[in-house]
Formats: structure tokens, C-alpha cells, sequence
């Protein structure tokens, strides 16, 4: 069975991804679920799939809330739709959004196709996460092995963290002010 991988950009930061591998058969309802949780979202709230383009204009809509594709019906339903049967260009885009009210958008696009799935995986698998989840209700915490993880990653030991600081304005100076050096004249040693 073919695998479809596809990146997650949170809009606001496209630094911040998630990539996802599903199965052909499987539904926008399966991908949503998987979104939700690479994101760190609670799961409580609605969410939409858009057909886009190029331009990532909003197309065709499947909602999480409609149970049974309608004709003519606004939007179609997630847990109907295999997500393979709207692939009809090599990087097709999708745009999600969770939770309508506060609208925490997402571009997808398909990044890759595999002929095989890898043994033992379970999909829709989260393959790759890349910059921090936004924070769903108010300030994210980072946790100290998060902290740990990052200064890891970019190297940023207390040597490394301590240099580029200079000793400037700590201490004595080295150079005297004009106030310091005049000296009123008298007149007296003339």
C-alpha cells in the first residue's frame, strides 16, 4: 500500500512543522486526529480540511462535524473522505484549521509518496517535528528536558553561553575623563 507524506506548517511560523506519513485508504478524519496530536492540541474542538493550490486559496471544504457526504451539501464530511482521493497534482495542498473560533491554520502539502510502508509502523505516523507547538490556551511551558533538549541541539553549554560577553563596564576604567585630568591653573607657577 502507498504512503502519502505530507509537512504541516503552522502559519504563523513556517519553521514550525510537522511531517506526516498516512495509507492511501485512510480519511481526513485519521489525518486530523494525527495533526492534533503532533501539535499538542486537546482534540475538543472542530476542525476543517480545505482543498488549496499554489496561491493556498481555501477550495473545497470537509468538516469534522458532517458525518455523510450530501450533494450540494457546504461541506463534505472527514470521516467519509480518504485523503488519496483528492491527490490530483504531485504537491497538492490542503489547509487546516482547528478549532474555527480561534483558528489555528495549518498549510499541508504532499511532499512525498513511498510505493511500501515501513514494517511495524503504525499510521498515520509522526515522522518528523520541527520547532515548538503553539500554544493552544494561553503560555506554553517548557519543560527542563525540553530546555536541555534545545541547548543540546544548539550547543548552547555554559562556556558557549558566557562568550561573546564582554568585561566592558564592569570594573575600574583603564581610560581617565577630561574632568579628571584638568586641572584649574592657578597662575602661581608663572
Amino acid at each position: 500500500m502507498a504512503i502519502l507524506r505530507f509537512r504541516v506548517y503552522w502559519e504563523e511560523d513556517d519553521q514550525t512543522y510537522r511531517d506526516i506519513e498516512l495509507q492511501t485508504g485512510q480519511t481526513f478524519m485519521d489525518f486530523h486526529q494525527c495533526i492534533v496530536k503532533a501539535f499538542e492540541f486537546d482534540g475538543k474542538h472542530s476542525a476543517l480540511f480545505y482543498e488549496s493550490n499554489e496561491r493556498w486559496d481555501y477550495g473545497r471544504c470537509f468538516s469534522s462535524e458532517v458525518l455523510a457526504n450530501k450533494k450540494d451539501a457546504p461541506a463534505l464530511s472527514m470521516v467519509k473522505t480518504p485523503v488519496s482521493a483528492l491527490i490530483t497534482v504531485p504537491d497538492q495542498k490542503f489547509i487546516y484549521v482547528y478549532d474555527p473560533v480561534k483558528k489555528w491554520t495549518f498549510l499541508v502539502e504532499l511532499i512525498g509518496v513511498s510505493k511500501e510502508e515501513t514494517y511495524r509502523r503504525v499510521y498515520p505516523f509522526i515522522l518528523r517535528k520541527e520547532g515548538l507547538a503553539p500554544a493552544q490556551y494561553g503560555i506554553k511551558g517548557v519543560s527542563a528536558d525540553k530546555i536541555m533538549e534545545i541547548e543540546e541541539k544548539y550547543d548552547l553549554g555554559a562556556d558557549e553561553m558566557a562568550e561573546g560577553f564582554g568585561d566592558e563596564g564592569e570594573g575600574e576604567s583603564d581610560s581617565t575623563s577630561e574632568s579628571d585630568s584638568y586641572t584649574e591653573d592657578t597662575g602661581s607657577d608663572y
